[in-house]
């Protein structure tokens, strides 16, 4: 297939599952993150010559078009990009410092922006693309304690829409992924009673798992999904059915 997918917080979670499922469908990947992980360099190990990990915090959003730049020029132009690094600062507002509140809305919104701002040249070039955006759940339902977060996803769902009508007319898609809770560290920090009720909420009553959402990233991006644009899939076990 040898085509090119980059993938955002790609050291652990969702991220580390997508790549081992792009690796499984014969695409060839660029993982980026904050720090590699063990279970990244195994992964690559397991793969030479087909996956590279670049070390970027996004909170730099001012480095970020010479990230792309490198990027391309040492594995040529991508065909997918699945804009998946983001925080989630849990606490309510009133209280919640200044500080994080900017560092959230700069790595989950600004940063996703410019990083597809600069990729898409080079799909518009290729007149072909895949571009998946990783919300949430929490944008459409909301939930106590992650007001910001759930704002920042929102966004990222209203940055799908209209973004996919300016890339379609060069065959370039543009979907939203918003997976519910899931098994990673994102959700540790979550007491035992408040992780168990969104369990119950859930007709299969448990969390999805990220093998789940990755495999709806691999069909987004895949040719199969080449009349799918401008939309938003959940994956969340059925919890807002």
């Amino acid at each position: 297939m040898n085509r090119l997918v980059i993938v955002t917080g790609a050291a652990k979670g969702l991220g580390l599952a997508s790549c081992c499922s792009l690796l499984e469908e014969g695409y060839k990947v660029v993982g980026i993150g904050r720090k590699v992980s063990e279970e990244f360099k195994l992964l690559a190990g397991t793969h030479p010559g087909s996956i590279k990990f670049y070390e970027f915090d996004f909170i730099n959003t001012d480095k970020i078009s010479n990230l792309v730049k490198m990027i391309v020029k040492e594995n040529g132009r991508p065909y997918g990009l699945v804009n998946n690094a983001a925080v989630g600062h849990d606490g309510v507002l009133a209280t919640m410092h200044e500080t994080d509140i900017k560092s959230l809305i700069t790595i989950n919104i600004e940063a996703p922006i410019l990083l597809t701002k600069y990729i898409s040249r080079y799909m518009l070039l290729n007149r072909i693309g895949r571009i998946v955006n990783v919300g949430s759940i929490i944008g459409s339902t909301g939930f106590n304690g992650l007001s910001v977060y759930g704002a920042s996803k929102s966004a990222i769902s209203g940055f799908t829409k209209s973004l996919a009508r300016e890339l379609g007319r060069a065959n370039i898609t543009v979907n939203t992924l918003a997976p519910g809770y899931m098994d990673t560290a994102m959700t540790q920090s979550l007491e035992g009673s408040k992780l168990e009720s969104i369990k119950r909420r859930s007709p299969l009553g448990r969390l999805a798992r990220v093998e789940d959402a990755a495999g709806a990233i691999i069909y987004l991006l895949s040719d199969r999904a080449s009349a799918v644009t401008g939309t938003t899939i959940t994956v969340d076990a059925g919890s807002t059915a």
